[in-house]
């Protein structure tokens, strides 16, 4: 998966939220990325920032349904 750290995401995941399962999307962005085990150089992992509360997920490569990618050092056209 071609994610980059500061990179945001749409993760469509279970979560349990005070015993109640919640299986809405959220938003976050992409702190840190770690390899796999077979392959160092794939990120399977990521530790991602929630954009509504700041609590850090740890977060699987399948849970990941979209990527924004970051605008950070890009010049934008005006």
């Amino acid at each position: 998966m071609s994610v980059s750290s500061g990179d945001f995401v749409i993760v469509q995941a279970e979560r349990r939220v005070a015993r109640k399962v919640d299986e809405n999307w959220w938003m976050g962005q992409v702190v840190f990325c770690e390899g796999g085990a077979r392959d160092p150089m794939v990120n399977t992992m990521f530790q991602v920032s929630d954009v509504d509360d700041g609590v850090i997920h740890w977060v699987n490569g399948d849970e990941v349904t979209h990527i924004v990618r970051s605008l950070d050092g890009l010049q934008l056209m005006a």
